[in-house]
């Protein structure tokens, strides 16, 4: 590789039909309108798909009314310094406080390394997520966003999403199922930027990582 190309991990998985979503949420799928194949003089297709696939930001009127849209977030909560942590816990637990042992948060960005969402393509619902508790913790570090490489922040069952809530509350941002498994724990920097889609409750993203910036000592 050319050693002056920018270098970055991708953390977003692939983006199919097979790609698993929420039981009641709708599958990615895309119609091809025109096509090389069928004598057409360019390819053109659509898709419909939920927002809330692969690696994808919520918006905050996802989980409270009257807050605005995806369109209207400021793109600074989705670059810059980030740090990746990893913790380990049962299956379908919420991380804790004390999963973060002696680990420091040094930067406004926060992603948790679970490995309990292992395969972006098959539906598991005993994925961890955050606590309430966590989320107001790293509040009170000064963090804006938080991440996890699972589908959600709150368990597959939850109803008032409560770590939604304190999201809600603290005016931070939510970035979910990024794929962490070849990510060393440590700082980098962050780009998950939304698209500008009006109105709307969430956006997939192509959230990479630039360069390791130092590791982090427990």
């Amino acid at each position: 590789m050319d050693k002056n190309k920018l270098q970055y991990i991708d953390i977003s998985p692939l983006v199919s039909s097979k790609t698993a979503v929420y039981p009641q949420d709708t599958p990615f799928s895309r119609k091809v309108e025109l096509s090389f194949s069928s004598g057409d003089k360019l390819e053109l297709s659509s898709m419909t798909t939920s927002l809330h696939i692969g690696a994808h930001t919520d918006a905050p009127n996802h989980y409270k009314k009257g807050l605005p849209g995806i369109d209207q977030r400021d793109l600074s909560f989705y670059l810059g310094p980030c740090q990746v942590i990893e913790v380990k816990a049962k299956r379908g637990e919420r991380i804790n406080i004390e999963h973060l042992g002696n680990t420091k948060i040094s930067t406004e960005r926060v992603l948790l390394k679970t490995s309990s969402f292992p395969n972006p393509d098959q539906w598991n619902e005993d994925f961890n997520s955050y606590s309430p508790e966590l989320v107001e913790y790293l509040y009170e570090k000064k963090v804006i966003l938080v991440g996890i490489d699972t589908p959600s922040i709150d368990p597959a069952n939850s109803i008032n999403l409560e770590s939604h809530q304190v999201v809600a509350k603290n005016d931070m941002s939510i970035l979910e199922g990024i794929v962490l498994d070849n990510v060393p724990p440590g700082e980098y920097i962050l780009c998950a930027l939304p698209l500008r889609l009006k109105d709307c409750d969430a956006s997939p993203v192509r959230a990479i990582l630039l360069g390791a910036r130092q590791p982090l000592g427990l």
